[in-house]
């Protein structure tokens, strides 16, 4: 794999594993009550407003350029990986909302280069395994696509996976500014996972892992390459066990980057693609 591709998959990546993957909780009933999914939804609101305004001339497109100490790190091609919001995971009724943002720079490349990259879904059980177990394009359009994913952390949630569909739409701001939103449309668990017992359960059942996944790409051409930044947004069961990030920086290695877990409340941690 080329280093430009290995770039692009582990800027998308790094979200993935700082937001899905790494919960140290033991699995138990918790299915999704309507006071949860209605502060999802009123979060929802609030982030996509945020978005829409990034979207205008009078604010800067990626959060990137809010902090000159962060666009400088990556200048330097580091990816940082950061909470989006304080208080995060932000505690709702009966859950929690976890709210992540990284960005990188690719030298040399543009937003063109890289769409078929990320549109390419039924390669995703390449890019991210082990934790993408399965992928297929569902639709294609100019504008937007839907797709699915099995997703499962084997570190942890053995005997549980996550059968997922996606809807991704593309917005062009100008000639060297996109951004796109992801969101799924369907989760379900799959419980005893490759056992004889293996069963799917009905939307909204289940242990609460995930109940709702929603990321926001932007792109932007500058600079002799292309900046990538990445929120992703989650709503999962409230735990009571402890994010393992939420102890002492702990090195990680995820799919090809390297860097130290942050805590709950840094403001930001830093990671290198391709590092050993």
């Amino acid at each position: 794999m080329s280093s430009f591709f290995d770039r692009v998959i582990c800027i998308r990546f790094a979200l993935v594993a700082f937001l899905t993957f790494d919960w140290q909780t033991h699995a138990r009933a918790a299915d999704l009550k309507p006071e949860t999914m209605q502060a999802w939804d009123e979060y929802l609101q609030r982030a996509n407003a945020r978005i829409n305004q990034r979207s205008s001339l009078e604010s800067s497109f990626l959060w990137m350029d809010e902090v000159p100490e962060r666009a400088a790190k990556v200048r330097k091609r580091e990816i940082v990986v950061a909470p989006a919001r304080p208080h995060i995971p932000q505690k709702v009724p009966s859950g929690l909302v976890h709210d992540w943002i990284g960005v990188g720079f690719l030298p040399g490349i543009t937003i063109r280069d890289v769409m078929p990259v990320l549109r390419d879904y039924g390669r995703y059980k390449e890019f991210y395994q082990p934790h993408v177990i399965d992928s297929k394009t569902i639709e294609a359009q100019e504008s937007g696509d839907r797709f699915s994913m099995v997703l499962m952390n084997k570190a942890f949630f053995k005997k549980t996976a996550l059968d997922s569909d996606y809807q991704a739409t593309y917005f062009r701001v100008d000639d060297r500014r996109l951004y796109s939103i992801s969101q799924t449309t369907h989760i379900r668990e799959i419980a005893e996972f490759g056992a004889p017992g293996q069963h799917t359960l009905p939307e909204d059942e289940g242990t609460g892992l995930i109940w709702r996944l929603y990321s926001v790409a932007r792109f932007e051409e500058r600079d002799n390459g292309l900046y990538i930044e990445v929120e992703a947004i989650a709503l999962s069961r409230h735990s009571r066990g402890r994010a393992s990030g939420g102890g002492a920086d702990r090195p990680t290695r995820v799919a090809g980057f390297s860097g130290n877990r942050p805590e709950a409340n840094r403001s930001s941690s830093s990671f290198r693609c391709g590092a050993t």
